[in-house]
């Protein structure tokens, strides 16, 4: 629900907010302007001084403004002509032109109303409500993704627009919400849904008749400082029963022109001065800086909306079109897809079209529309499940869980849920685990167990194709073809092999920077940017299905480099093992911003085995800043694949790695990277109770016993892996 409010008014009303955003943060300016511009009164100028100074230069002066800005205008006629001219309080002379700035004039008029008077004005609130909604439902949706409002400023993972987009969002939702709640009130003051109730004296009924008195001599204009000025009025010419009027911070009163008397008086009331406050917080008037602030904030609301539609648009085309889809009522197996960016749906259209080929009718459909009673001649039904946030359903599966849990009893078909997320986050697969805990807890029948994907892994999902087909007694073969990012052929310049001799060959291969145009250098696309723990997919001749690599490299070490170790019968390894220098493949960059250093000074523990060594590597080549870095780093032999090992030992000598703990395998007593870290338990617990940070990277037995270690280490100091996984502060990066 809170996504469908934020997400449709923004699509609907994207135009309207940004130019209302634009020309707001366009209006901030000119106070700030005026206050630096404007001439200053000196501190201790008196009201009384300020209007004689004015009176010597113009004598048929009427009237004497002072603005929030500090700038006063005086106003008078000469000959019937009337005057007016922006003064200098020191000398009483003009200072510049009175007229209002064109620009401002128009762009007022503009934000106000699109020039159009009062339909405009209805149209521009429209518009203010709409940004309403769009920052209170915003920033509920940014509390959700950050895992509450305490985690507000908690690093962000995700693509580039999506992570912008939140970054901009919780920077400045304070300002936009006071803006649109300001503009409200403003348009209800105008329409007089809310009164004004402007508090004036009683004009007094009998006065002294008399003129003439001199300025100095009135004791309230005398005693009031130009400070707190707001308005002077000065009595009609040769009218003995007009008064002065005199408007200043406190409220508004009538003076007698003969004995200088104070004849009536109101105080500003309370509603007044809310007013004036909420035009104060809206215009910027009489709070320049505050203003600009909000006008900054502003600026954000065009590029919120902009990357908030690519991130719907990329949601909309990840959605592929799924033929034959047979109706639901007619279908041997439904399958049910939760997905929030759409690329869940690429997978349910994989499974669609290869049970639709063993001869299976399919209906595919979202969560949302879960409806037991439509699924008459269903024999099984499946679940694919991504997660939003920290736990949270997708987009696509909103209601699904209130829906199950409203059912007498669960459906009589036997259900598979799959699960798809990154290892990397806390909330690895937590909705898909719902989903089956929920099932379970109503009785639900399992076709077989829950199993999960691990960042779109076409080859988890061929895994789990052949298990699915076998509960199913039929030959399923998955092969799933994600839609792909422009390629680039890499060249190999360099290699270093290594375990042959423990039946592990292992090769570091470097490639050369292929080349970026000038587009990728400003947008970041492609090889233009990357970091050491981000992916390249390589894609295998005779195959179109990528195989993801983590880097050891960044751009700024002039270099692409991986790890990879041969597996028997591998298709893509046993070509990079066969690459010489010379050699190319084709491959693409994909960013993995979950899995890489904070850029501060904590201290880091890494811990990795065998090829996991690769961005770890990265992480201690990258170490310009030296901060403290632990590697704990597992081996068959330290003869024949200690990777990076006189690296690492160079790397010692420089100060870029402050420790290296090793644990060897294939030895008289065999030793694991967790059996390291049992060995040097005081002094893990020390630098994570300090804040270290840890980092994880290979294989997936390996990273389940360093949470089973650390999980024994730090048990005294009641400190889990999931609690520094929730405070981001335990990372993997699995495969």
């Amino acid at each position: 629900m809170i996504r469908a409010l934020h997400r449709w008014p923004g699509l609907l009303a994207l135009a309207l907010v940004s130019a209302l955003a634009l020309s707001g943060a366009a209006l901030s300016v000119f106070p700030a302007a005026d206050r630096l511009t404007a001439p200053q009164a000196e501190a201790g100028l008196t009201v009384a001084q300020l209007s004689e100074r004015i009176q010597a230069v113009y004598p048929t002066v009427e009237q004497i403004r002072r603005a929030p800005s500090g700038r006063i205008t005086a106003y008078w006629f000469d000959n019937d002509t009337p005057g007016a001219a922006i003064i200098d309080p020191a000398t009483g002379q003009g200072a510049g032109s009175a007229d209002p700035n064109p620009v401002e004039r128009w762009l007022t008029n503009f934000h106000r109303a699109l020039l159009l008077g009062d339909g405009g004005r209805l149209v521009m609130a429209a518009g203010a409500l709409a940004m309403l909604v769009l920052s209170v439902s915003g920033a509920a949706l940014v509390a959700r993704r950050m895992g509450g409002w305490r985690h507000w400023f908690a690093p962000l993972r995700g693509t580039v627009p999506g992570r912008l987009h939140v970054e901009l969002a919780r920077v400045a939702v304070v300002g936009l919400v006071l803006s649109s709640v300001t503009a409200l009130w403003m348009v209800a003051v105008t329409f007089e849904v809310i009164p004004e109730n402007a508090a004036m004296p009683e004009f007094p009924a009998e006065v002294s008749g008399e003129t003439g008195i001199a300025l100095a001599d009135m004791a309230v204009i005398g005693t009031t400082p130009v400070a707190a000025l707001r308005e002077l009025s000065f009595p009609y010419p040769n009218d003995p029963t007009d008064v002065f009027t005199l408007r200043t911070d406190q409220g508004t009163g009538y003076l007698d022109q003969g004995s200088g008397a104070l004849l009536a008086w109101a105080d500003l009331s309370l509603w007044e001065r809310i007013s004036e406050t909420i035009y104060m917080l809206h215009t910027g008037q009489g709070a320049a800086a505050l203003g600009l602030v909000l006008g900054v904030m502003a600026l954000g609301v065009p590029a919120m909306g902009a990357t908030g539609f690519l991130i719907w648009l990329s949601g909309r085309r990840g959605r592929p079109r799924i033929r034959g889809n047979v109706a639901a009522g007619r279908a041997e197996t439904i399958v049910l897809v939760g997905s929030e960016g759409g690329s869940t749906w690429g997978f349910a259209a994989t499974l669609h079209a290869a049970l639709t080929q063993a001869g299976q009718s399919v209906h595919v459909a979202p969560m949302s529309s879960f409806d037991p009673a439509r699924y008459g001649h269903a024999e099984r039904m499946i679940v694919l499940a991504a997660t939003y946030g920290d736990g949270d359903a997708p987009a696509s599966a909103k209601g699904f869980l209130d829906r199950l849990d409203a059912l007498d009893r669960a459906p009589d078909i036997p259900l598979a849920v799959l699960g798809f997320g990154d290892r990397s986050f806390p909330a690895y697969c937590a909705f898909a685990k719902a989903v089956a805990a929920a099932a379970q807890a109503k009785g639900w029948p399992g076709l077989m167990g829950m199993d999960m994907i691990d960042r779109q892994s076409p080859q988890d999902f061929a895994r789990w194709g052949r298990d699915l087909g076998q509960a199913m007694g039929i030959a399923l073969d998955l092969i799933h073809h994600p839609v792909l990012p422009k390629t680039e052929a890499l060249t190999l310049i360099a290699r270093r092999d290594y375990g042959a001799e423990v039946q592990a060959p292992t090769a570091i291969l470097r490639f050369a920077l292929p080349r970026v145009s000038l587009w990728q250098r400003l947008t970041g696309q492609g090889f233009a940017r990357f970091d050491a723990g981000d992916l390249i997919g390589i894609l295998p001749e005779g195959s179109p299905v990528p195989r993801l690599y983590s880097l050891a490299s960044g751009r700024r070490d002039g270099f692409v480099e991986i790890v990879v170790k041969k597996h028997p019968g591998g298709l893509c390894s046993g070509q990079l093992a066969a690459l010489e220098p010379g050699d190319t493949v084709t491959a693409y960059l994909r960013r993995n911003p979950g899995f890489r250093p904070r850029r501060d000074a904590t201290p880091l523990i890494l811990i990795g085995a065998g090829t996991g060594i690769g961005p770890l590597a990265g992480f201690v080549r990258g170490n310009a800043r030296q901060r403290p870095i632990h590697l704990f780093f597992g081996m068959r032999h330290p003869s024949s694949d200690f990777l990076y090992g006189e690296a690492l030992r160079d790397w010692q000598d420089k100060g870029l790695l402050t420790r290296l703990v090793t644990a060897v395998s294939r030895e008289a007593k065999p030793q694991y990277v967790q059996d390291a870290l049992r060995g040097d338990a005081a002094q893990v617990a020390q630098l994570i109770r300090d804040g270290a940070r840890v980092m994880v990277c290979g294989g997936r037995d390996m990273a389940a016993g360093v949470t089973d270690a650390l999980a024994e280490i730090l048990a005294p100091s009641g400190l889990t892996p999931a609690t520094l996984k929730a405070e981001g502060r335990y990372v993997e990066d699995v495969y």
